[in-house]
């Protein structure tokens, strides 16, 4: 099943970078990746489209996997890094740098970062003891990322037309504008906290049976949650701060993931899910209306919110939690 996964993404990839509105062939894509130049085509596929689609496999990983690792530690599906504002508290870091500060760069990336980490502190130390009160948790974090939406929303206010036109875009979720640079810093995360998050994952399946059976099985409890938390808010921050808060991603992952690998640990998985995700999502953006692209966010809200309607029936109606 994994294996399949890993054969559609890379088929998705291909289908991004080289089908559009302006169409690449696969032996020009070759010869264009071989070093050769091609009006038109060289520009499409090394400045627009490959880019986009690399951005989309990093930055879904990031985010699939936050997710997925965030549900199993908190045993809630529901808990995923958008619905609980830490999504919203990088936004939030990163749109008060942008249009208060003017700084781009590496500031945005730390801003973001600070914001995350902000959020997950408030959410763990309301979270009871060893952050085992999830419905707490959720509502705690459906109050901060009301306050957050209204901080963002205030400063917009009092941002320039342009800033403020960018800065929507940027909140919906948007691919249009990355870079090899940008790509450069995703996949230096990636690299980093994406195999801290898979070599944890037996861990977490054993965390997942609570604190105290936890730490009687001889896991340093407190160590792995850590672990996990700081892991799982540099993958958010650092996606949100290059491409925006894609929605929903993080909570589309983990239960796919899981129905995928059943009773296994699922962060691996969860970020092929995350990947394959955004990247159709971003293909369906851009081709859906004919001559208007869409941020990629307008989708996966547009498919999320399904989804966790489904999973909070589901929640109700079968009180299991994980």
């Amino acid at each position: 099943m994994v294996g399949a996964l890993g054969v559609s993404l890379i088929v998705l990839v291909v289908v991004r970078a080289l089908l559009g509105d302006y169409r690449v062939s696969f032996p020009d894509a070759i010869r264009i990746l071989s070093g050769e130049q091609i009006p038109g085509a060289s520009f499409v596929l090394m400045e627009s489209t490959l880019p986009r689609a690399v951005m989309a496999v990093l930055a879904g990983a990031a985010l699939g996997a936050a997710g997925s690792s965030l549900q199993t530690m908190l045993r809630n599906p529901l808990a995923s890094p958008d619905v609980l504002g830490v999504t919203l508290g990088a936004s939030a870091g990163a749109v008060l740098t942008v249009v208060v500060l003017d700084l781009t760069g590496a500031a945005v990336t730390v801003a973001a970062l600070t914001g995350s980490l902000l959020v997950a502190g408030a959410l763990l130390t309301q979270a009871g003891r060893g952050g085992g009160t999830t419905g707490r948790m959720i509502l705690v974090g459906v109050a901060l990322a009301a306050m957050l939406g209204a901080l963002v929303h205030w400063v917009l206010l009092y941002a320039d037309i342009y800033n403020a036109q960018e800065a929507l875009i940027w909140l919906t979720g948007s691919l249009n504008t990355v870079t090899w640079t940008d790509i450069t810093r995703m996949a230096l995360a990636d690299v980093l906290l994406l195999p801290v998050l898979v070599l944890l994952g037996r861990s977490l399946a054993v965390l997942s049976l609570g604190d105290d059976v936890a730490g009687g099985l001889g896991l340093g409890v407190v160590g792995t949650r850590l672990g996990v938390t700081l892991a799982v808010v540099a993958l958010v921050a650092g996606a949100t701060s290059l491409v925006g808060p894609i929605a929903f991603v993080g909570l589309l992952s983990g239960p796919i993931a899981r129905a995928l690998l059943p009773g296994r640990p699922a962060p691996g998985t969860a970020a092929l899910v995350g990947a394959a995700t955004v990247l159709a999502s971003d293909y369906l953006a851009a081709t859906i209306v004919d001559g208007t692209p869409l941020p990629v966010g307008v989708v996966t809200g547009i498919l999320g919110a399904p989804v966790l309607l489904w999973l909070l029936h589901r929640r109700t109606s079968t009180q299991e939690i994980g």
